[in-house]
C-alpha cells in the first residue's frame, strides 16, 4: 500500500537504502574472502524485505523450527537449522527443509543422527572464549549450556559431521579481538578443523560498522579458509540491519516530576524489549540542545523509560520522536503487553516510496490470546 498521507504512529520504518548499504558490505566480504553469510532470523525476521536481502546473502540460519520454516519458505537459498535442544517434532519438521542442521550436544546428535544423516550435520563448539559486554548474552559464560566443551567428545563423533559452529561473539566491533580469538581457536582445534568441510563463525561481528577494517577482516577469513580447506560461514543479524530502521512515535503527554517527562505512544517494554533487558538507552534522531527530557513509554510499567535526552527543539504534545537503530531484536520481540497498539511495519523502498506492509489491529491482539 503506497502512502500519500501522514502515517499513524507508532510504526517501524525500515529504510531499504540503509539495508542496502550493509548488504553491499556483505557482498564485498564474500567476493574478497569467500565467506558466505546467512541471516540470523533470531535477530530480524521481517520477510517483506527478504527479496532484497536474498540478492546479497546466501540464506538463513534459525534457532527453532518456525524460524527455519520461515527462512525456507520466504528467503530461499541455504537453510541452516540450530537449536539448543530439538524435540522429535522439530526433527520431523526440519529434516526435509534444511541444508544443514547443527546440534548443540553430542547426545542430541547421536539421538537424531539416523533421521538426519542425509543432511550436512554440524556440531556447536564452546571454545571457552568470547567477546560480550553482557553476561546475559555471553555464550562462554560460566556453566554455559551452549556448545560442546570437550575436544574428546568432538573427536568421538567426527565421522558423523561435516562442519562445526563457533558462535562466541556478541556485538564485537574490535577486529583485533576477533583476530586473536580466531588464532586461539585455530591452535586449539587444528586437528578437528582440518577434517571438516565447513565452519560457521557465528554472528555478533559488527563488520558493517563505519571504519571497520573490512579488508583485514576479509584477509583473515580467507587465510583461515585456505589453511583448513573449509567453507566459512558467518551468521550476521545486527550487522545486516544496523542503522536501517526507526521506531516512529508521537508525544501524547508532557508531565513533570522534578524532571520533564514526555510520554510517547509506544513502549520500550513492548516494542524495544531488548534495550530494556540489557538496560541500554534508546538512540533518538534529534539534534542535541538544551531542552532536557525523560522520554517514557505509555505502558503501566514504572520503568518503561526509553532514556534521558537533551534536544534542540522543545517537545510538545503531538511532536514526533524517532528512535533509531530499531531493527535488530525489536520486531522479533514485540509483544502485546498492556494491550498497547502494536507498531505498524512500514518500508521505505529504494525509490523513496513508503509502503505499509503490516498494520496490527484488535483482532491480532485477540487472536494472540485464547
Amino acid at each position: 500500500m503506497k502512502i500519500k498521507t501522514k502515517i499513524e504512529t507508532p510504526y517501524y520504518l525500515i529504510d531499504e537504502k540503509g539495508l542496502l548499504r550493509n548488504l553491499k558490505k556483505i557482498k564485498y566480504l564474500r567476493d574478497h574472502s569467500g565467506a558466505k553469510s546467512v541471516l540470523a532470523l533470531k535477530c530480524f525476521s521481517t520477510w517483506a524485505v527478504f527479496d532484497l536481502m536474498s540478492k546479497y546473502m546466501d540464506g538463513t540460519t534459525s534457532s527453532s523450527l518456525y524460524e527455519a520454516k520461515l527462512g525456507y519458505e520466504k528467503f530461499g537459498k541455504e537453510t541452516h537449522a540450530f537449536s539448543v535442544a530439538y524435540s522429535n517434532d522439530d526433527i520431523d519438521g526440519l529434516k526435509n527443509i534444511c541444508d544443514k542442521i547443527i546440534f548443540n550436544s553430542v547426545s542430541q546428535l547421536k539421538m537424531f543422527f539416523n533421521e538426519v544423516k542425509h543432511i550436512k550435520i554440524g556440531l556447536r563448539v564452546n571454545p571457552c572464549i568470547s567477546y560480550s559486554h553482557f553476561d546475559l548474552a555471553d555464550p562462554a559464560r560460566k556453566y554455559s549450556r551452549l556448545g560442546v566443551v570437550s575436544k574428546e567428545d568432538i573427536l568421538s563423533i567426527l565421522d558423523n559431521i561435516s562442519g562445526l559452529m563457533f558462535h562466541y561473539n556478541c556485538e564485537n566491533d574490535d577486529f583485533e579481538s576477533f583476530s586473536d580469538m580466531l588464532d586461539e581457536i585455530s591452535m586449539k582445534y587444528e586437528e578437528v578443523l582440518s577434517k571438516v568441510e565447513w565452519v560457521s563463525l557465528g554472528g555478533g561481528l559488527y563488520f558493517t560498522k563505519n571504519n571497520y577494517p573490512l579488508d583485514k577482516f576479509c584477509k583473515k577469513l580467507e587465510n583461515f579458509s585456505r589453511r583448513y580447506n573449509v567453507q566459512v560461514y558467518l551468521e550476521p543479524g545486527e550487522a545486516v540491519v544496523t542503522e536501517s530502521c526507526e521506531l516512529v512515535t508521537t508525544v501524547l503527554d508532557i508531565v513533570k516530576n522534578v524532571k520533564t517527562i514526555a510520554i510517547v505512544d509506544a513502549s520500550i517494554e513492548a516494542h524495544m524489549l531488548d534495550l530494556l533487558t540489557y538496560r541500554i538507552v534508546a538512540k533518538i534522531s534529534a539534534e542535541v540542545g538544551e531542552n532536557e527530557y525523560i522520554i517514557a513509554g505509555s505502558s503501566c510499567l514504572a520503568g518503561d523509560i526509553f532514556g534521558k535526552y537533551k534536544v534542540k527543539d522543545e517537545l510538545k504534545i503531538g511532536s514526533e520522536v524517532r528512535f533509531t537503530d530499531a531493527a535488530g531484536y525489536t520486531m522479533v520481540k514485540k509483544n502485546w503487553f498492556n494491550g498497547l497498539r502494536m507498531p505498524s511495519i512500514v518500508i521505505k523502498k529504494l525509490n523513496g516510496n513508503l509502503e505499509i506492509i503490516k498494520k496490527f489491529l484488535y483482532k491480532d491482539f485477540l487472536d494472540s490470546l485464547s
